[in-house]
């Protein structure tokens, strides 16, 4: 035998708690992290972006949001998201401290050319 108010119950939590048919206000949060800048927004969708930037060298995770009715700063402050950005930290420290297998002995130029190709010369005329 079924339990209709279980069921009803059920439904009308599911609908409340239904974060894609909620807009939030977007927001963003800057901090600095072990020598590097990290960025935590909250989209209007309620995907939360996380970005950790060190040395020039940027990685980004998103993220749903843990608890939709809790303020963003205070998700943020109670660590909710620390795993995600523990990750983030450890993968841009990799990619730091890493080394090529193929780069080791070549310096690359500051500035690469675009083309593998020389440079056709243009023809020059003579007037006199």
């Amino acid at each position: 035998m079924f339990d209709i108010k279980s069921l009803l119950k059920r439904g009308v939590e599911k609908e409340l708690l239904d974060v894609d048919d909620y807009i939030f206000m977007p927001e963003r949060i800057e901090l600095e992290i072990d020598e590097g800048n990290l960025i935590c927004i909250l989209n209007s969708d309620g995907r939360v972006d996380i970005f950790y930037t060190k040395h020039n060298v940027t990685d980004v995770r998103s993220a749903s949001r843990k608890h939709p009715y809790t303020a963003f700063e205070m998700e943020l402050s109670h660590g909710l998201y620390d795993d995600v950005i523990e990750e983030l930290v450890d993968d841009v420290n990799k990619v730091i401290h890493g080394r090529s297998r193929y780069f080791r002995d070549v310096v690359l130029p500051p500035t690469a050319p675009l083309s593998l190709t020389p440079p056709l010369s243009t023809p020059t005329t003579d007037t006199f």
